[in-house]
């Protein structure tokens, strides 16, 4: 297990991308290699099997294999952040359970989502969780349907394995988090910049970064609105279908992946595809990850399972 010390200095923290061989499985490989490209970065942390991750179309064999595979590789070099969490709290035990058992450094922990349960539902389940190890806890209403308050998170907050918070309602409820000295990262790209420099968040909980790691944290560093201001455009096109639609596009457009998905996400349209590379050419390549100028693919060369 990582220190709480260790995890709460992580600045850029990314939401790594699972990728797929032509068959649909996972491909270590590949993963491995972009995994190396966010060390190169400078990145601090992953998380692997997030939503970017596509935790949510694995079966937890799969899961944990690939918690247990980036612990195996990269632990010694970067910070492993499991995403164990379940709207079953039994389930969110025990995956949590073998993540730290295989050497993670951290779970991230969401509130259950669909099947919603009362405030002392929700305090009961993420007691049994962080009574575990370390964990950030994961606030995202428009995925679970129901917003963690801070009143909430204030009593949370004093377990002594809560680490923070991966935060997507806003700058204003960062600020106050961190006023009251609860660790905060954005979950907004769009945002993360200002959440640094303006409103003393942590770091941020990425998905850009699988595509422009070095420019993501220059641009966590220090100020720079104009970086910030040139790069939001192609943040806000990486949300312009739920996520992980865009990235997972973005990532074959750049040869990073094999056009490979697995449903329900399809890949983006030839328009929206256009729009993506408008905004890639328009930095240098070095700075995207690919090993290719991005280029739009034939909806119908994409394989779907």
């Amino acid at each position: 297990m990582g220190t709480m010390e260790q995890l709460r200095q992580a600045r850029v923290i990314t939401a790594i991308k699972t990728p797929y061989n032509d068959d649909g499985e996972i491909c270590l490989e590949t993963f491995d290699a972009l995994v190396e490209r966010q060390i190169a970065a400078g990145v601090d942390g992953i998380v692997v099997g997030g939503t970017t991750g596509e935790g949510q179309l694995m079966n937890w064999e799969e899961h944990l294999m690939l918690i247990a595979h980036s612990v195996a590789t990269f632990a010694e070099r970067i910070l492993i952040i499991g995403n164990t969490g379940s709207n079953n709290t039994r389930e969110a035990i025990k995956a949590t359970k073998y993540g730290f058992a295989t050497g993670m450094h951290a779970a991230l922990q969401i509130n259950p989502y669909y099947g919603r349960t009362s405030v002392l539902g929700l305090q009961a389940h993420f007691n049994a969780v962080l009574d575990i190890g370390p964990a950030f806890i994961y606030n995202v209403p428009g995925r679970t349907g129901q917003d963690l308050t801070p009143d909430f998170i204030g009593l949370l907050a004093q377990h002594k394995n809560f680490i923070g918070m991966k935060e997507c309602q806003g700058n204003e409820r960062i600020a106050a988090y961190e006023s009251q000295g609860i660790a905060c990262w954005s979950g907004n790209d769009d945002e993360a910049h200002d959440a640094v420099h303006q409103h003393g968040a942590h770091g941020v909980i990425s998905v850009a970064t699988n595509l422009i790691p070095e420019l993501f944290c220059d641009l966590l560093k220090s100020p720079q609105p104009e970086l910030n201001a040139e790069l939001t455009p192609l943040m806000n096109w990486l949300f312009c279908e739920p996520n992980p639609i865009a990235i997972n596009t973005a990532l074959a457009m750049t040869g990073a992946v094999k056009p490979v998905l697995r449903l329900p996400y399809v890949p983006l349209t030839q328009k929206q595809q256009e729009q993506g590379v408008e905004l890639m050419s328009k930095l240098d390549e070095k700075y995207l990850v690919g090993e290719q100028t991005a280029a739009i693919i034939a909806e119908n060369a994409f394989k779907l399972y």
